[in-house]
C-alpha cells in the first residue's frame, strides 16, 4: 500500500522521496486531503527495461537544454513539413 504525503512534503523534500521510490516506495500525494497523483517505482507499470533514450540533451550542452529551446526546434521542424 501506498503512503500518503502532502504535496508541500514532496515539494521540500523531492529528492528524500525520489531516493525512496529508486528503492521501491510509492507514494499517494495529497492536496487540501485530497489525492492529486501518485508516485512509483517505473517497474510497477510492467515496463522496466522498454525506456530507450531518443535524445541525451546533456550532451548536447552541459546542463541540459532548455524546454522553451526544445520546443522552439520542434516548432520550426514541424513548419518546414507543412
Amino acid at each position: 500500500m501506498a503512503k500518503i504525503i502532502g504535496l508541500k512534503d514532496l515539494r521540500e523534500n523531492t529528492a528524500k522521496y525520489i531516493s525512496q521510490v529508486a528503492k521501491g516506495k510509492s507514494f499517494t500525494v495529497v492536496r487540501r486531503s485530497k489525492p492529486v497523483f501518485k508516485v512509483m517505482p517505473v517497474d510497477e507499470w510492467g515496463d522496466e527495461g522498454m525506456w530507450e533514450t531518443v535524445v541525451d540533451f546533456t550532451k548536447i550542452k552541459k546542463g541540459g537544454v532548455p524546454i522553451d529551446e526544445v520546443i522552439q526546434a520542434f516548432e520550426r521542424v514541424n513548419a518546414k513539413d507543412r
